[in-house]
């Protein structure tokens, strides 16, 4: 089985979300995917007073999501400030085009940035499948905690969506490449470009296969960046060097 991915590496209007959907989804109509990975907080940007752009659990933003994935056919992830029984949440989406969704609430919040203060973090792992790939979601700072992204036997690939900044950029590329390596499975990582009032972000989107190899990467600028995920060869791999069963049970529980 084989999966198309598409990587959405833009530029986010600072509070805008409007302004943001009219943006995107000219990129989600045009790539040629059958699942298309936007950024982290594509709506807002990353936003810490989410009180006046956050959205409902069934708003404005994702009611687009699940638009454009019924109208273009493919499956769109990516995350949300939300608001949900006066909590916040930074959560992604992932969306099929039959309308059905599933979210997953960023369990790692960034508390040198002060997210901590201003979201509450989820508390479950969440895998979906589609086109009969299983991914794993994560948002950002999630990439950086091995044991919350560890291969159960779950998941074939991980979607990541981020605004990762650019001083730490070598960080973001080497850990997306250490996940892929060390679950022996696909990684995508979908990152900003642009600045907001506390950082400037590089991009650096990317695709990685199951041997921590660099299948396509965005570089800079606003860019569709494409690539195929291929679960057979996956699965043949994981059968001649099977290291992802050898994993310590106590670091499961």
């Amino acid at each position: 089985m084989e999966l198309r991915i598409a990587l959405c590496q833009c530029d986010i209007a600072w509070e805008q979300p409007a302004r943001n959907l009219a943006r995107l989804e000219p990129m989600v109509a045009a790539a040629e995917a059958d699942v298309v990975l936007l950024p982290e907080l594509f709506a807002t940007g990353f936003t810490l007073d989410p009180a006046g752009v956050a959205d409902g659990a069934g708003g404005a933003v994702v009611t687009a999501l699940r638009r454009w994935a019924a109208r273009y056919g493919k499956a769109v992830a990516g995350s949300v400030a939300v608001a949900e029984n006066g909590r916040f949440y930074n959560r992604m989406y992932f969306v099929k085009p039959s309308g059905e969704f599933i979210g997953y609430d960023k369990r790692h919040l960034f508390a040198p940035g002060g997210e901590a203060r201003q979201y509450t973090p989820g508390g479950s792992r969440a895998v979906v499948e589609y086109g009969g790939v299983r991914f794993l979601l994560l948002v950002c700072y999630d990439l950086r905690f091995p044991v919350w992204s560890r291969c159960r036997g779950d998941y074939d690939a991980i979607l990541c969506c981020a605004s990762w900044p650019a001083p730490r950029r070598e960080v973001w590329r080497t850990l997306l490449r250490a996940r892929a390596i060390e679950n022996q499975c696909y990684a995508a990582g979908a990152n900003r470009v642009g600045d907001d009032p506390a950082a400037r972000y590089a991009g650096d989107s990317a695709l990685v296969d199951f041997k921590g190899r660099t299948m396509a990467e965005a570089g800079g600028g606003e860019r569709i960046l494409t690539g195929v995920f291929d679960t057979e060869a996956l699965a043949a791999f994981r059968e001649k060097f099977p290291a992802w069963r050898d994993t310590d049970e106590f670091v499961l529980k």
